[in-house]
């Protein structure tokens, strides 16, 4: 006979599972990118997998396979080559000490005030040591990317086809009613779709305008710089300006004065309005992610997960804040549920 009573077992095996969960969550702590990297490509897959394995009646192993391949060309290979991109030229930018001091005698003709140059040349340093280790170097972590993506594309294979099998593990075993875990799962959805892809195609536009705007007007590097916009778009407060304005400045600080304002009139009329009119049409069809929380997401997720950060940070918040409302409507449903039974039993008294 055990020494333990029937709800002491319960509890005991609680406190176990909770231990358990919480050392594997640890140990798990290097490759949480890696996790949250997959459940995004797998709501962003989803409905492609189930239109071509379920509807159409093609192999699930074969698709599974055909939408990791994609996400492979698409998403994964372009992003670490301009990673790689950036890291060079802000090594070169850094390394250029003539090229400041240049800039430094040119602002200083531009501009009536003297200026401080070990002020600026240390700013500029400590930005570039922040870009720096905002990317991830593909010789330094290397072995870390590559087993990073082994696991999500791994992990991404058994969800995609075993997905009713995985979805209807989800509902059961999240600590919601069924139709709240449906509710959560539709929303999530829209979420990530809203801002992977929808804040995607507006940072993509953005930098490509700028990129061609660049090239037209006859800016050097204009692909890094558009490069670098598209990055900086995924932040509501900084955005394209911080890149062309300070462009057009030197190139008016140059004698170009046609580029320079010219860059500056498309910039502020076209190129930050375009932003406007594509949020728009994105909330319309999936959604919209209030700015506060995407400036705030990306203050959190940086610091967690460098340059996915931009991504993953607003996400994060998205879906906290997703689930404090479900949390709100059950618990004020429980108090309306609550209150007609005091009701029905005072009316029966």
């Amino acid at each position: 006979m055990s020494v333990f009573s029937y709800k002491q077992r319960n509890n005991i095996n609680l406190v176990i599972i909770i231990a358990l969960g919480l050392l594997i969550a640890y140990s798990l702590q290097g490759i949480f990118s890696a996790i949250l990297s997959t459940l995004v490509l797998y709501t962003i897959m989803r409905p492609g997998y189930i239109y071509l394995a379920e509807v159409k009646g093609w192999n699930r192993r074969l698709v599974a396979l055909l939408l990791i391949t994609f996400s492979i060309i698409l998403i994964i290979l372009p992003f670490y080559a301009l990673s790689s991109m950036v890291i060079s030229k802000i090594s070169e930018l850094k390394n250029n000490e003539i090229f400041f001091k240049n800039l430094l005698v040119k602002l200083q003709h531009l501009i009536p005030v003297k200026i401080n140059e070990s002020l600026i040349q240390d700013g500029m340093n400590r930005i570039g040591n922040f870009a720096t280790q905002l990317f991830p170097s593909l010789i330094s972590s290397a072995v870390n990317i590559i087993l990073s993506l082994l696991v999500m594309f791994f992990l991404l294979y058994f969800m995609l086809i075993e997905r009713k099998k995985f979805e209807s593990s989800l509902i059961r075993y999240a600590p919601l009613r069924e139709q709240n875990a449906l509710r959560f799962g539709e929303e999530m959805q829209n979420t990530t779709y809203a801002n992977v892809l929808g804040q995607g195609l507006i940072c993509l536009v953005q930098g490509s305008l700028v990129s061609l705007s660049f090239f037209v007007l006859g800016y050097k590097d204009p692909v890094f710089w558009g490069v670098i916009t598209a990055f900086i778009s995924f932040v509501p407060v900084l955005g394209p300006p911080v890149i062309f304005v300070p462009a057009a400045i030197l190139q008016i600080a140059n004698g170009h004065n046609f580029e320079g304002w010219a860059m500056l009139i498309f910039g502020f009329v076209v190129i930050i309005n375009i932003d406007n009119v594509l949020r728009f049409i994105i909330a319309k069809k999936v959604g919209n992610i209030h700015p506060i929380i995407t400036v705030i997401g990306v203050i959190i997720g940086i610091p967690l997960f460098g340059i996915l950060g931009l991504v993953f940070g607003p996400l994060l918040l998205s879906y906290f804040i997703l689930l404090v409302k479900i949390y709100e409507s059950s618990t004020l449903a429980s108090e309306r549920l609550e209150r007609i039974k005091t009701n029905n039993e005072q009316s029966e008294l």
